[in-house]
């Protein structure tokens, strides 16, 4: 089994490079909106009550997946690496599948804002993710959680072995999955 974290800051592409390598890898893709979506239908992922949720059923999930037969897991985060509630979350992560004998492997993925901007508003974000349809507040929370966390590691920060940093500024999601699968040998 493997286990793939692709984090970045927001609007970075992690969803759409995910799909890209689990089109090539047979890995199924947990993107982290996929439980704020549903979760939002009952309540904001901003209050205590969203966030057990979106929290108790992503573990739910991960416990199944490693029970299960499926080959792997590409799952998204946004991390601010400056919150160590972050850093003890990923570690925990990281560890629970390799307790089950799970390839890990973390994908960081960085962007000008610029282009960040651009890709916070494409068709394909949109559907995937309803609460992002409100493109100022979107921008502005994009814009709000920049000035307040770090969201990119800084050079030689991230302890794990099967670690990867792109800067997919001016890559489409095909070749930033191209480089993935290259650099693991996947």
């Amino acid at each position: 089994m493997k286990f793939m974290l692709i984090t970045g800051p927001q609007a970075v592409g992690k969803m759409t490079v995910g799909e890209e390598v689990a089109k090539k890898t047979g890995l199924k893709l947990f993107h982290n909106h996929m439980t704020i979506e549903l979760v939002s239908k009952f309540f904001s992922y901003g209050t205590e009550a969203g966030k057990r949720l979106v929290h108790a059923l992503r573990q739910q999930i991960f416990d199944e997946v490693i029970q299960s037969d499926l080959p792997g897991l590409i799952f998204t985060f946004v991390w601010a690496f400056d919150q160590q509630a972050d850093w003890d979350y990923v570690d925990q992560l990281i560890k629970k599948f390799e307790a089950a004998g799970a390839e890990t492997y973390v994908i960081e993925l960085q962007a000008d804002v610029e282009e960040r901007l651009r890709r916070n508003k494409t068709e394909h974000r949109l559907n995937e993710k309803p609460t992002k349809r409100n493109i100022e507040w979107s921008e502005g929370e994009l814009m709000r959680s920049m000035k307040k966390y770090r969201l990119n590691s800084l050079e030689n920060e991230i302890p794990y072995k099967n670690y990867l940093k792109i800067d997919n500024t001016l890559l489409a999601a095909e070749e930033t999955a191209e480089v993935i699968l290259k650099y693991f040998g996947l």
